[in-house]
């Protein structure tokens, strides 16, 4: 029986599924392919088809670059893929972003929970453009060498950068436990610095990208080591408190192959046998690694490149534990990122000459352009989508995960007679063509009742003012049913200035009659405070039928309520209430 505070719900839930995927898969996909084939025609009267990629900077690409963004672009892939797993609609923000938020200064934990908030008033919108829109810049970086991938880049600096801050916690860089191990400084961080490499003029590669990258992961592995020599980052401790033995016994916990858990689990506890002797040969790594990238960026040398990207694939898999099982895996952590930069910007590849193509021009110019079309209506797809949800009423989503569809009926309403805050009858039905929303309230309640008192509050202010509705609450407190005490209530929860609000009372017996002709189950001793009450609403036509039951056991948060306000607001537009 409900009524006792809002419980949770799952991240997988089914009806939420449900609705992902077909948002996901064949809503968007439709708009996707519409927005692709006009694209497709428009480049096919412009004559762009042919000559796609066949520039002359895009065919004398430099081959680090050419590297850089097949990788980046085959991460972004990735990571828009992880965005279709089924419970990113309702565990993204909550079950992501929000621990990120732990230790933050105050102005981004600000940020980043109106970051949440707006999620979760648009689940399922956000989490499709989301995905889709890493889809395109993934292929788009993929596919096209010249102008078409530098304006995906660019859009690559602006996401990342917003997943770094907003989604990430700006990578843990103001909490006292981060380690280069753990995912600091944030993988965005790296698709951020590889975006803008990217979408700058081909003229700074090769030398200047593989300098200057060489010596900021040369600063980053320095910055890291002395990270490590913290005592605060718990990597000193022997035994089960030691910090990777402790995070590695965490994340095995996550469903994930039986090998892999084995892996990471014994060199979890490897790590806390040896205490401090385990962290003195991280920082090794470290030091060595930024002493020999900083003399790599001015020298020939490749053996840096090499240790350091082999010390990061090492630590991907028994420190961060291949992160992408779980169900709300959302990138591939810091070390790939880090790795492949390292990698593309070894001295190995710092040179002008071109990577061999071994397709066709004109295959490579017309397959190129088809993908391109599709990728780039991924990304006019996401914004839109995304711009137009974050700027529209909050999705039901919330709401229906938590108490699943209205019930549609078609059957007489029961009536009854009661007394209204005012001492005057109150009857339903008594006023001729005004619709009903009736409800159950405890006037004692501190929990579920002013939740539900103030979505009735909102979905009347969202009516116009001529809608004809009655908005009724009967009273469901056994020993708590006076006109005082129905006043109460509404003086403290601001109903007094709701357009036909009715609170409606009576002799127990009475009340207890309409409790039971609409199935309302009410528990109360004389000894508590409030009683437990089934939440329901209902909704009821001028000529006196029952058309919809509705559960709405509220969400104790802003996003919830709008949630539940959406799906009233929907159902009482469907039966003709304005």
């Amino acid at each position: 029986m409900p009524g006792m505070g809002g419980s949770s719900f799952s991240s997988t839930n089914p009806l939420v599924v449900s609705l992902f995927r077909h948002s996901g898969f064949e809503t968007s996909v439709s708009w996707i392919i519409a927005i692709a084939l006009v694209m497709l025609v428009v480049a096919s009267v412009l004559r762009r088809v042919n000559t796609f990629n066949l520039s002359a900077g895009g065919l004398g690409e430099a081959r680090s670059r050419t590297y850089l963004r097949m990788a980046f672009g085959a991460i972004w892939l990735i990571d828009g893929i992880l965005q279709f797993q089924a419970s990113m609609p309702l565990g993204m923000a909550n079950g992501v972003v929000a621990p990120a938020a732990a230790g933050t200064p105050s102005w981004l934990h600000a940020l980043m929970f109106d970051g949440i908030g707006i999620w979760n008033n648009h689940p399922i919108a956000l989490a499709v453009g989301t995905a889709w829109i890493q889809v395109g810049i993934g292929l788009l970086l993929i596919v096209s060498n010249a102008t078409i991938g530098r304006i995906a880049a660019a859009v690559s600096v602006g996401w990342a950068g917003l997943i770094w801050l907003v989604g990430n916690g700006a990578g843990g860089i103001f909490q006292s436990t981060n380690s280069i191990l753990f995912g600091w400084p944030g993988a965005s961080l790296f698709y951020l610095v590889a975006g803008l490499w990217l979408a700058l003029p081909t003229v700074n590669f090769p030398e200047r990208f593989s300098r200057y990258t060489l010596r900021g992961l040369s600063v980053l592995a320095a910055v890291g080591a002395l990270l490590q020599c913290l005592p605060s980052r718990g990597f000193w401790h022997g035994g089960d408190t030691n910090a990777m033995t402790v995070m590695t016994s965490t994340m095995t916990a996550t469903p994930q192959p039986h090998a892999l858990a084995w892996i990471v689990r014994h060199f979890g506890d490897f790590a806390g046998t040896l205490g401090g002797g385990f962290n003195v040969m991280v920082i090794i790594w470290l030091g060595v690694c930024a002493a020999g990238l900083w003399i790599a960026s001015e020298r020939d040398l490749r053996w840096p490149t090499r240790a350091f990207v082999i010390g990061c694939l090492f630590f991907w898999v028994v420190a961060q534990d291949v992160p992408l099982w779980g169900g709300l895996a959302t990138d591939v952590n810091s070390l790939i990122p880090m790795a492949l930069l390292a990698w593309c910007a070894s001295p190995a590849r710092a040179t002008p000459t071109a990577l061999r193509r071994r397709l066709p021009v004109e295959m490579r110019s017309s397959s190129g352009a088809v993908v391109a079309s599709f990728a780039s209506a991924m990304l006019v797809f996401s914004v839109v989508s995304m711009s137009w949800a974050s700027g529209a009423s909050a999705e039901s989503t919330l709401y229906l995960a938590q108490n699943g569809p209205a019930s549609s009926v078609n059957t007489p309403a029961p009536r009854f007679t009661l007394t209204d805050q005012d001492g005057t009858t109150y009857s339903l039905n008594e006023h001729a063509g005004h619709y009903t929303l009736l409800t159950f309230l405890d006037p004692e309640c501190w929990t579920d009742c002013p939740l539900l008192a103030a979505q009735l509050r909102q979905v009347r202010s969202d009516l116009s003012p001529g809608a004809k509705l009655d908005i009724v609450a009967v009273a469901a407190d056994p020993y708590h049913e006076t006109l005082a005490n129905v006043n109460h209530f509404i003086d403290i929860h601001g109903l007094k200035s709701v357009k036909d609000f009715y609170f409606v009372t009576g002799p127990l017996h009475s009340v207890q009659k309409v409790w039971g002709a609409y199935g309302i189950g009410v528990s109360m001793v004389p000894t508590d405070k409030m009683s437990i009450h089934s939440d329901l609403m209902f909704i009821i036509t001028p000529h006196g039928r029952l058309t919809w039951i509705i559960p709405d056991e509220p969400l104790a948060n802003w996003a919830g309520q709008h949630s539940a306000e959406s799906e009233l607001l929907s159902l009482l537009h469907q039966s003709g209430v304005h």
